[in-house]
C-alpha cells in the first residue's frame, strides 16, 4: 500500500491529517499481511490501525470483541464516517442479522463484529468460509492470557482461527499487557513471527492521587466537589456495590446511573448512550465498562476499594483524559481490602486447582499492587515499571507533590508477628490489634487473651498504625490469610528472619511520626 494512498485514506474517511505514534507502522504491518501484537495504551487509537485498513483490503475485517456495547459504539461511528459496518449479537432481531449476513457474503460490508463465543461457533465459522474475510482481530486481546487482568476462559479457543484460516492475517491488540501476558497470547494465538509494537504507555494528562480509606463515602464526596459538573467513572467490584453507590450519590444530588451484567441490556444500552452524550454524568459500573467507549472528556474516575491488579487499575484509569486534557483518579484503599483480595485468590485457588505456580503469582500480583498503594516514590513511575517502562518522576502525583517519608516498624512488627502467634494464628486483625493496644472486651477475656505476654505491648500506638502495619505485613509476605474460616492471620517462613532481627521493615509514617 503506498503511503499517499494511507494518509489519503486518513483523510478521507477519518477527518485526519497525521497518524499518531505507531498507527502507521501497524496499518502498514497489516497491509503487509503479516500477524501482529500492539499494546497501545487507551486512547491511542488502536481502532483506526484495523478501521483504515478495511478501506483498502478487499474483502471484510473480522473483529472479534468481547461486548455488544463496545461493538454498536463502533459500528455507529464507522457508519457516520461511510464505512460498512454491521455486528452479529444475540440482541438484534431476524431481519437485522439477514442484512449483516448478506452484506458479509456478497462482499459490501467492510467490518463484521462478533463476540468470541459466535466465533468459536462452528455454524458460524462455516459461513464465514462463504465470504472473504481480509484480516481478524482480536480486540481486547488480554482476555486471552490466563496472566491478564480480565481473563476469559472463551478467549483460549480463539487458536482454532489459525487452523481454519491459517492464511488470514490477526491483528491483536490490548491496552496493557506485561511480558508474560504478550508471550501468553502470541502462543495461544499461534503468532510465533508476529510483529510485537509496545508503545509508551505514559499517560502525563492523568494525575493519580491515593488516600486511606477513612470514612469512604465522605472522602468520595470531598472529591466530587472539586469535579463539579464534569463526566466521570466510578468503578466497583460488584453489582451490589455499583446500585448502592448509584443510588447514594443521586441522593447526595449527583446525576448517576448504574451499569452492570445484572441490568437487561436495553438498560445498559441506555445507560451508556445517556453517559456519552453528558457532559456531567457519572457512570457508576463493574469494571467491563468502558472496553472501547470513545468518551474523551471523562474528567476522573474512582476506585473506592481495591482495583483485581495493577493491569487493571491501569486500564480502567486510562478511561480519562483521553482528550489529552487534564484528569485526575482517586484509589481508596485499606487493610480490610487486602485481606478480603487475599483469601479471595487463596479461596478460589482451593475450589479450582490452578497450580502452586499461578497460585504465587496472583499473590505476588497482589503484593506488587500493594507495594504500588504503599510506595513513597512517584505512582506513574511505579505503575510503568510494571509494564517494565521507565520515565522520570511526574511531579504530579500525590507522592511527588509531598513524598512521605519512611520510618523503621522492625520492633513493632516483631510485636505484630508475636501477637498473631501467641493467639494461635487464628484471629483477624482487629482482634489481634486489641491484644497488642491491651483492649479489655468480652471476646478476649473468653479466650485468656488478657494474660498473653502480648497483651498491652503496643499500647503507645494508634489502631491506625496498627492497621497500616498489618498491612505492610501482608505485602512484605510476613503474614498471609489463612485459606480456612475468616480473614484471620498466619505467619510465613520469612517472619521468623524477622523475629530474630536478622531482617528490617520499614513503611511509611504517619503525620507527626519519627522516620528515618
Amino acid at each position: 500500500m503506498q503511503e499517499t494512498t494511507l494518509y489519503r485514506y486518513l483523510r478521507q474517511h477519518f477527518g485526519f491529517s497525521e497518524f499518531l505514534p505507531l498507527q502507521k507502522y501497524i496499518i502498514e504491518t497489516v497491509f503487509r499481511g503479516k500477524d501482529c501484537l500492539a499494546v497501545m495504551p487507551t486512547g491511542s487509537g488502536k481502532s483506526l490501525c484495523y478501521q483504515l485498513p478495511a478501506v483498502g483490503l478487499d474483502g471484510t475485517v473480522i473483529v472479534i470483541s468481547p461486548l455488544i456495547a463496545l461493538m454498536s459504539d463502533q459500528i455507529r461511528s464507522l457508519v457516520q464516517k461511510g464505512i460498512a459496518a454491521g455486528a452479529l449479537h444475540s440482541n438484534l432481531d431476524s431481519e437485522e442479522i439477514t442484512e449483516t449476513e448478506q452484506g458479509y457474503l456478497n462482499g459490501s460490508l467492510k467490518l463484521l463484529y462478533v463476540s468470541p463465543e459466535r466465533m468459536l461457533s462452528p455454524l458460524f465459522l462455516g459461513f464465514l468460509e462463504r465470504g472473504k474475510p481480509s484480516l481478524f482481530v482480536i480486540d481486547e486481546a488480554h482476555c486471552i492470557s490466563e496472566w491478564g487482568h480480565d481473563f476469559r476462559p472463551e478467549y483460549l479457543r480463539l487458536a482454532i482461527l489459525c487452523d481454519r484460516f491459517p492464511e488470514i492475517p490477526k491483528l491483536a491488540l490490548t491496552a496493557t499487557a506485561d511480558e508474560h501476558c504478550r508471550e501468553s497470547i502470541l502462543d495461544t494465538l499461534k503468532m510465533p513471527s508476529a510483529e510485537v509494537v509496545i508503545g509508551s504507555l505514559d499517560r502525563p494528562n492523568l494525575n493519580y492521587r491515593l488516600l486511606e480509606k477513612e470514612g469512604g463515602r465522605q472522602q468520595i464526596l470531598r472529591f466530587l466537589a472539586e469535579h463539579k459538573g464534569e463526566a466521570g467513572i466510578i468503578y466497583c467490584q460488584t453489582r451490589k456495590r455499583v446500585e448502592e453507590i448509584s443510588v447514594w450519590l443521586n441522593g447526595c444530588g449527583f446525576l448517576a446511573l448504574p451499569y452492570h451484567a445484572g441490568l437487561d441490556s436495553g438498560s445498559r444500552a441506555y445507560n451508556q448512550q445517556r453517559f456519552l452524550d453528558s457532559q456531567k454524568m457519572i457512570m457508576v459500573a463493574t469494571v467491563a465498562f468502558g472496553m472501547g467507549i470513545d468518551k474523551p472528556d471523562v474528567r476522573f474516575v474512582i476506585h473506592p476499594d481495591l482495583p483485581t491488579s495493577l493491569e487493571g487499575y491501569y486500564q480502567e484509569t486510562g478511561r480519562a483524559g483521553r482528550d489529552g486534557q487534564t484528569a485526575e483518579t482517586l484509589l481508596l484503599y485499606g487493610l480490610q481490602d487486602w485481606m478480603l483480595a487475599q483469601k479471595r485468590i487463596i479461596t478460589n485457588a482451593m475450589n479450582n486447582p490452578i497450580g502452586e505456580v499461578r497460585l504465587e503469582r496472583e499473590l505476588q500480583s497482589l503484593r506488587s499492587l500493594m507495594s504500588w498503594c504503599d510506595s513513597v516514590n512517584c505512582r506513574r513511575q511505579g505503575l510503568l515499571s510494571w509494564f517494565s517502562q521507565s520515565i522520570l518522576s511526574c511531579g504530579i502525583c500525590d507522592n511527588c507533590l509531598r513524598k512521605p517519608p519512611l520510618m523503621d516498624v522492625s520492633r513493632q512488627s516483631q510485636m505484630a508477628l508475636s501477637c498473631i502467634y501467641r493467639c494461635g494464628q487464628a484471629f483477624g486483625a482487629s482482634h489481634l490489634i486489641s491484644v497488642l493496644r491491651g483492649v479489655v472486651s468480652d471476646t478476649i477475656l473468653s479466650f485468656a487473651h488478657d494474660r498473653l505476654s502480648t497483651f498491652g505491648i503496643g499500647a503507645e500506638y494508634s489502631e491506625k498504625f496498627w492497621r497500616r502495619l498489618f498491612r505492610t505485613l501482608l505485602k512484605e509476605d510476613l503474614i498471609r490469610v489463612r485459606s480456612e474460616g475468616f480473614l484471620t492471620l498466619r505467619l510465613t517462613n520469612k517472619a521468623s528472619e524477622v523475629l530474630k532481627g536478622h531482617n528490617r521493615v520499614f513503611m511509611k509514617s504517619f503525620d507527626g511520626e519519627q522516620s528515618i
